[in-house]
C-alpha cells in the first residue's frame, strides 16, 4: 500500500478527554493476524514513524511528519499545518522536522452541549449553510481573524494555494527549470487575436503531451520548487483581478467558481488506473528513477495521459476558475434576444467566449510575466495551455445543440467496443472527452453532493433566475415550473452524467458516489421540493436573498 495518510491513536482513547493525535504519510504493510483475536493490522516504517511520535505530542493537538505536510502542502493546503518550532527527537529516527495541525477558533456546533476543541469549525462571515458547503469540497481554511480577510479574500488565497501547487508540479516536471519567456511575446500577441472567435478555436481532439518513463525519471519533487516570490505576488494578483470581474450574482459568482475548481481538483486527484477501481501506486511526485520501473511505466500510461501531464492539470483547474468570469445572471439565450454586444460578436455560447476572451486579455498583460514564466517555457506548450483551455470552458455549455450532438458522436466513437483510430489518437479522444465531463460534473457538483449543500445552492440559482425573471429578463415565471424542471434536470443530464464518469473508466469510487448522491438529492427533492420552491420565493419577496 503507497501514500497512506496514517493517524495512530491510543487504544484506550475513549477514556482519555484529550487525545494525541500524530500522523505520518508512506508505504505500509496491510495483513491480518491469525488466532484467537484475529485482526486487520497495519506494518512499516510509517507505522512506527506515526507510533513513536506520541512521546512528543500535546493534548488537543495533531501532529504531522514531513511527508503528511507535504501531501498537505501539494493538494494545496498548506495554510492547514504550521512548522513546530524546533526539531523534535523521535527514537530511532533521531531529528525530525514535524508540524502542527492548525487549529480554528472555537464556535460551537448544531447539537453540541460542549464548546471543545474537538468541537469547533472555522468562524467566518458565511452562514452556517456556506461554511459547512464550503467544508464538504475542502474550500474551508484557518485564517487569523485579526487579519480582517473578506470571504472572496478567503477564497483567493485558497486559489492561490491550489494553483501554485499545480505550479510547482509544472516546474518540477521540467526538472526545475523556468527562463525568461520574452522570445515567445509575439507567439502571446498572435494567440486569440487570429481571427475568428473563442468557439473556432474549439477542436474535438485536444492532442496531449506523451511523457516516457526517461521524462519521469528526470522530474523534481513539487515540495522542493519554489515558484518565487514574484510569481506567487503575480498569481494573487491575478486572481484577485478575476475575484473582483465576477459579478454580485447570486449562484454565478466567484464563491461557485471556486466550489467548481474544488470539485475538479477533488476529480482530478482520484483518476485511478484505467480499468482498475485502485487509486495511484504512485505519483509524478515520488519518481525517482531508482526500483520504480513498474511503476513509472505504469504511471506514463495513466489515465489517458492526463496524470503525467501537469500542464494539463493546471488548465483545467484554471478553467474552473475563470469559467463564469463577468457572467451576467442570465443564460445565453435572453442576451441572443436582447442583442447584447457580446451576442453580436459571439453569436453563441456567448458567456462563455466572453470569460475566456476576458481571463486570458488579463493573463497575458505584461504585469503577469513571471507567472506565465511558470505555466509554459515553449510555444508549444502555450498553444497546448490555450486549448485546453478553450476546450475545457466551452464544456460548461450544455445547452447548445451543436456542440451536444458533437459530444455525444465522440463519446460514442471514443467509448465504442470497437475504433479504427490508432492508439494515441484514441487516447486523446478519450482524454478530451474526460476532461469535458471532468468540468460539467464539477459546474453541477451541487447536485451530487450533501442534500444541504444541493439545497443552498440551488436556492441561490433559483434567486438568480427569479430576479432576472422581476426585472424582464426572463419570459416566464421560474417559480411556476421550478420543481418539475429540477426533476428533469436530475432524469435528464445530472444522473446519466454521473453514469457517464463511471463509463469513463478513471475515476474509481468517486463515480459511484457521485452517482449515489445525485440519485438521493433527486429523491428528496420530490419529496421537499415544492415547499422549498415557495420558500425561496418569499424568501426573495422579504428581499433577504442569499447572495
Amino acid at each position: 500500500m503507497d501514500d497512506v495518510f496514517l493517524c495512530t491513536l491510543d487504544s484506550d482513547l475513549m477514556q482519555y478527554h484529550n487525545p494525541l493525535y500524530r500522523t505520518s504519510s508512506g508505504q505500509v504493510t496491510a495483513g491480518v493476524l491469525r488466532g484467537e483475536r484475529s485482526r486487520f493490522q497495519l506494518f512499516g516504517d510509517t507505522m512506527n514513524t506515526a507510533a513513536r511520535m506520541e512521546q512528543t505530542g500535546e493534548r488537543n493537538r495533531i501532529q504531522l511528519s514531513q511527508a503528511s505536510a507535504d501531501l498537505l502542502k501539494e493538494a494545496g493546503l498548506g495554510k492547514w499545518i504550521m512548522p513546530r518550532s524546533g526539531k523534535i527527537s523521535v527514537k530511532g529516527k533521531g531529528d525530525m522536522q514535524t508540524y502542527w495541525l492548525r487549529r480554528t477558533k472555537a464556535r460551537k456546533l448544531e447539537g453540541s452541549d460542549k464548546n471543545t476543541d474537538m468541537n469547533t469549525v472555522a468562524e467566518t462571515d458565511e452562514t452556517d449553510e456556506e461554511s459547512d458547503s464550503m467544508e464538504e469540497i475542502g474550500l474551508a481554511f484557518d485564517v487569523d481573524n485579526d487579519q480582517g480577510m473578506t470571504k472572496v479574500e478567503r477564497l483567493v488565497e485558497w486559489n492561490v494555494e491550489v494553483l501554485g501547487s499545480l505550479l510547482q508540479h509544472i516546474i518540477g516536471s521540467r526538472g526545475g527549470v523556468v527562463n525568461d519567456i520574452e522570445t515567445l511575446s509575439s507567439a502571446e500577441k498572435r494567440i486569440g487575436c487570429e481571427g475568428g472567435t473563442v468557439l473556432d478555436e474549439f477542436t474535438p481532439i485536444v492532442p496531449l503531451k506523451r511523457f516516457e518513463v526517461e521524462d519521469l525519471c528526470t522530474r523534481r519533487r513539487p515540495s522542493s520548487i519554489d515558484i518565487g516570490d514574484e510569481a506567487k505576488s503575480q498569481l494573487r494578483s491575478y486572481l484577485s483581478e478575476i475575484a473582483t470581474m465576477y459579478r454580485d450574482n447570486p449562484f454565478h459568482n466567484f464563491h461557485h467558481a471556486s466550489h467548481v475548481t474544488a470539485s475538479v481538483k477533488k476529480l482530478l486527484t482520484r483518476i485511478v488506473k484505467v480499468g482498475e477501481r485502485n487509486g495511484l501506486a504512485a505519483t509524478s511526485s515520488d519518481i525517482r528513477g531508482d526500483d520504480n520501473d513498474a511503476n513509472i511505466n505504469d504511471l506514463a500510461r495513466h489515465g489517458y495521459g492526463i496524470t503525467t501531464d501537469p500542464l494539463t492539470q493546471f488548465a483545467v483547474v484554471f478553467s474552473a476558475v475563470i469559467h463564469d468570469v463577468d457572467h451576467p445572471g442570465v443564460p445565453n439565450a435572453q442576451l441572443v434576444k436582447e442583442k447584447t454586444r457580446n451576442a453580436e460578436i459571439y453569436k453563441k455560447s456567448v458567456a462563455e467566449q466572453n470569460s475566456v476572451e476576458l481571463a486570458w486579455v488579463l493573463l497575458m498583460s505584461d504585469e503577469y510575466s513571471a507567472l506565465r514564466a511558470c505555466i509554459y517555457q515553449t510555444e508549444a506548450d502555450l498553444r497546448r495551455f490555450r486549448q485546453l483551455v478553450v476546450n475545457t470552458v466551452m464544456a460548461t455549455d450544455i445547452v447548445d445543440k451543436e456542440l451536444q450532438a458533437l459530444r455525444k458522436n465522440r463519446w460514442d466513437a471514443a467509448f465504442s467496443n470497437a475504433s479504427s483510430q490508432s492508439a494515441e489518437n484514441h487516447d486523446d479522444r478519450k482524454a478530451t472527452i474526460v476532461i469535458e465531463h471532468l468540468i460539467q460534473a464539477s459546474d453541477v457538483s451541487h447536485t451530487m453532493q450533501h442534500w444541504h449543500v444541493y439545497k443552498e445552492w440551488n436556492e441561490r440559482f433559483f434567486m438568480e433566475c427569479y430576479a432576472a425573471y422581476t426585472a424582464g429578463r426572463a419570459d416566464s415565471d421560474p417559480s411556476e415550473s421550478w420543481y418539475e424542471a429540477e426533476i428533469g434536470f436530475f432524469d435528464f443530464y445530472v444522473i446519466p452524467l454521473a453514469k457517464k464518469l463511471e463509463r469513463c473508466g478513471v475515476f474509481g469510487v468517486s463515480s459511484d458516489e457521485y452517482l449515489n448522491y445525485a440519485e438521493a438529492n433527486r429523491d428528496e427533492w420530490v419529496r421537499e421540493g415544492k415547499a422549498l420552491v415557495q420558500q425561496y420565493v418569499a424568501k426573495y419577496n422579504s428581499g433577504a436573498t442569499n447572495r
